[in-house]
């Protein structure tokens, strides 16, 4: 589950520049996926251990961010939704932001559910 972790590391810290790039590089809050997926990556690296309870922790730490980032960014795109004229990269940037960071957290449940029924845990 690391390596996926890193993969949605990337794909958030992509999100995140492509999102700065297109408002023209002027409002840093863009960068917001950015930093979700540089916590993601620094922590995905460290869950890579052969030591399991190291591993465990650093997975939950992980899924962790993850419902955080998500719960941010679905809430943010709703209130950009409600309070916006119209939608734009900003909005779009937070749905793709909110919709990747589900697909993770469900990802590393179904992983834990999965391990702990094999007896791994």
């Amino acid at each position: 589950m690391a390596k996926v972790t890193l993969l949605f590391a990337g794909l958030l810290i992509a999100l995140g520049l492509v999102g700065y790039l297109g408002t023209g590089s002027q409002h840093a809050t863009a960068l917001i996926p950015t930093w979700f997926g540089v916590a993601l990556g620094i922590f995905g690296f460290l869950a890579i251990s052969p030591n399991e309870s190291r591993r465990k922790l650093f997975m939950h730490i992980n899924v962790t961010i993850g419902l955080i980032g998500f719960l941010g960014g679905a809430i943010e795109a709703i209130r950009g939704y409600l309070h916006a004229k119209s939608v734009g990269i900003a909005f779009a940037s937070k749905v793709t932001m909110a919709g990747l960071l589900l697909v993770y957290v469900i990802f590393c449940v179904r992983s834990f559910i999965a391990a702990r029924r094999s007896g791994k845990v």
